[in-house]
């Protein structure tokens, strides 16, 4: 429910106007700073906004204007769009809210009614990033597959697109749509449970394809769709990839240029993730961990880089990309920024895709630099993980996700959000046994061995690297760093800066703060108490700057869970995950409650039946099918139900929720595809387990040892 509050007089649009953002507009969105009219603010997607009214020498008078409860314990990552005095985002679930921005009073709700067994599809959790406003209508792009457009001023279905080649596959969508030139652009995910990337342009009135463009060939027995996909199958070498369904995915970025008419894609992660199963003789793999330049109007190929060739870590390059006018050497350029999983920030010539700089941004251990010259990176041959197990940095949560940078052209600088946090990577068994790989059509296709993946973190746990995330002020022409601030935990928010000075971040803490962008001092923070993933915007209304932000946390890290020693917890396991979006302005003085302690009582187990050997068998099942979403070694991260703390209804009707799928509605389809009802024994046995040891270490009874986690 939204806050109670004096309400302004508003003097409300007519419903013909509400939306109205064109091309021209978003052009010259720098003449209205008071509203935040595409994804990244701009076509350029810098995510800096020049509004000042909000600065460092009042940024401490900053209260909580309003607030609205979004009513989910799942993971928020909108980027609201704000356009004359009216705020459109998207919730879990591809729900989308138009609101007031002014009070927070509701305009409409559109639920597009995603089926909530399609939430086991999702690699990493039920989220949305947002909206596109363009013409008087509202585009979101549900999870299940659907582009919809909106009336901007009703909320009502104009019309809906199915976006999917193939239902067969799970693929689903979560990034925000795009629009430029009358045109609608999405891509798609689900590399992980093996399907093929592409992006789509859409006619923007009526929904009519335009044109598509795949990311990575098919299978090379059938026609090419174009020269490009004969071109990057030449560069898959031996086995067949179309079959596992080769991935590259375009799951975030998506950036028009209207300098050049181009359209830009991030492009994912090899599906497999590891290359030898992918693509056994070697190869580039184009085009994944990609930025791919096109024609906007036709989709014609027009330029590529790979940041990753032959990619072997889930190092997605669908990070956010920003355009900007740079002075480079001595050249004034027009270029592209990314700091996409790998932890090179990469700065190109975006007329024609030429490597300026590529500076590392945090911890890499799997490549020593970026050459220059050749555009490539230099691999670290002792991290090959063919034969051994070997922790590498990053890991596949990358040295920055998704989660949104802001570029400061005239300091120079960009606001990072970074991270340190490894994997211990593994060819899986079957095919270090065999050397053949069979796509799993139910589950994640990594190529990495994920069942034993308790046990190979304990063999190893000595050279682990400590996990840890930072805000930085990053120059990406010299790779110096302005300042740093180091946080705990890893899993933090996205930033906005202003003009006013300041640097606005959420972070795992639950703490809002704004930053001094100059030396990154502390000048202000509002304590939340739900950790957050969400860019903060800010916006004018009625001549008042306000500064929101959703918060949540979840999304691609639910199967790191409840963290083990030595990173901290965070505001979301402590207290609950609640989903609000909170909007700020100076004076703001509405109240948030202190929520209480979220109650960690795990419950005493019935161990009359459980057995070692079906306790190991039940890891094994566990870590490959429920540990993504409900956490490694069965502890939840918070947004997802931890199964520790099952209750004795739960415990009797377990195997009709993992095998029946009873809870379908709830967003927990059945697993009867994949496992048989001894093996969902095996499971339970293995919670149980679980809980077991925890209850007892809670009690004291027990020391909390790592090597006690596991059974095999």
């Amino acid at each position: 429910m939204t806050a109670p509050q004096a309400q302004p007089e508003i003097n409300e649009p007519s419903p013909a106007m509400i939306g109205l953002i064109d091309d021209e507009r978003i052009k010259n969105a720098e003449s209205e700073p008071g509203n935040w009219l595409a994804y990244g603010r701009t076509y350029e997607e810098q995510r800096f906004s020049p509004l000042t009214q909000i600065n460092k020498s009042n940024v401490a008078d900053l209260g909580v204007a309003w607030y609205k409860d979004m009513g989910t314990n799942r993971a928020l990552e909108s980027t609201p769009i704000v356009v004359d005095d009216l705020m459109f985002f998207t919730t879990s679930w591809s729900r989308v809210y138009a609101v007031s921005a002014l009070t927070g009073e509701e305009l409409w709700f559109y639920d597009p009614k995603v089926p909530r067994e399609w939430g086991r599809r999702a690699c990493c959790d039920v989220v949305n990033r947002g909206v596109a406003v363009y013409k008087g209508k509202v585009y979101v792009a549900s999870l299940d597959g659907r582009l919809i457009a909106l009336n901007a001023a009703t909320g009502e279905k104009i019309w809906e697109v199915d976006t999917i080649t193939d239902r067969d596959r799970f693929y689903t969508i979560t990034g925000a749509p795009r629009v430029a030139n009358g045109k609608v652009f999405i891509g798609n995910g689900g590399a992980e449970y093996g399907v093929r990337g592409y992006v789509t342009a859409y006619d923007a009135e009526n929904g009519d394809q335009v044109w598509r463009f795949f990311t990575v060939p098919g299978d090379p027995a059938l026609p090419f769709e174009n020269p490009q996909m004969e071109m990057a199958a030449k560069t898959w070498k031996g086995g067949e990839w179309w079959k596992v369904g080769g991935g590259g995915t375009v799951w975030n970025s998506i950036v028009y240029d209207p300098d050049f008419n181009q359209l830009y894609l991030g492009v994912g992660n090899g599906s497999p993730w590891t290359r030898v199963i992918r693509s056994p003789g070697g190869g580039d793999n184009l085009f994944l961990s990609s930025i791919v330049a096109l024609d906007a109007d036709t989709g014609a190929y027009k330029w590529h880089y790979q940041t990753t060739p032959g990619d072997n870590w889930d190092y997605t390059a669908v990070q956010d990309m920003a355009l900007a006018d740079m002075e480079v050497d001595g050249v004034d350029r027009k270029v592209l920024l990314q700091a996409p999983k790998n932890g090179f920030f990469y700065v190109l010539d975006r007329s024609d895709g030429e490597l300026l700089r590529a500076n590392p941004f945090a911890t890499v251990t799997w490549a020593s630099e970026v050459d220059l010259v050749t555009g490539r990176p230099v691999e670290n041959p002792e991290l090959d993980y063919t034969e051994n197990a070997k922790w590498v940095l990053p890991g596949p949560l990358g040295a920055h996700n998704w989660q949104a940078m802001s570029v400061d052209v005239d300091a120079g600088l960009v606001y990072l959000p970074a991270q340190d946090n490894p994997l211990i990577y593994e060819m899986v068994d079957t095919w270090k046994e065999t050397g053949i790989y069979k796509r799993n059509p139910g589950g994640w296709n990594t190529g990495l061995e994920f069942g034993r993946i308790t046990q190979i973190l304990i063999d190893n746990l000595a050279e682990q690297p400590t996990p840890k995330g930072y805000l930085k002020a990053f120059d990406p022409l010299t790779g110096e760093d302005r300042w740093v601030i180091e946080i705990p935990h890893y899993w933090n928010g996205g930033v906005l800066g202003t003009s006013g000075g300041l640097v606005f971040h959420g972070d795992a803490l639950g703490m809002f703060t704004a930053y001094d962008k100059e030396n990154g001092e502390i000048l202000w923070q509002y304590n939340t108490y739900t950790s957050m993933l969400a860019p903060p915007i800010t916006f004018e209304a009625d001549g008042v700057q306000y500064v929101s932000i959703l918060t949540g946390t979840g999304g691609g890290d639910l199967f790191s869970g409840e963290p083990l020693p030595p990173v901290s917890e965070h505001a979301s396991l402590t207290y609950n995950n609640s989903g609000r979006l909170l909007v700020f302005k100076l004076g703001g003085a509405v109240e948030l409650s202190v929520p209480n302690h979220r109650d960690r009582t795990i419950p005493a187990q019935d161990m009359a039946e459980v057995n070692d050997s079906a306790i190991a068998r039940g890891e094994l099942h566990y870590n490959e099918y429920c540990g993504f979403c409900h956490g490694l070694v069965v502890r939840s991260g918070g947004a997802i139900a931890d199964l520790r703390r099952m209750n004795d209804a739960t415990h009797e009707v377990f195997n009709q929720i993992v095998i029946d799928g009873i809870y379908g509605s709830k967003g927990m389809a059945g697993f009867a595809d994949v496992l048989t009802p001894s093996q969902a024994d095996d499971i339970h046995q293995f919670v149980r387990a679980r809980a077991n040891q925890d209850r007892e270490v809670s009690l004291g009874n027990k020391k909390p040892e790592l090597a006690q986690l596991t059974w095999q």
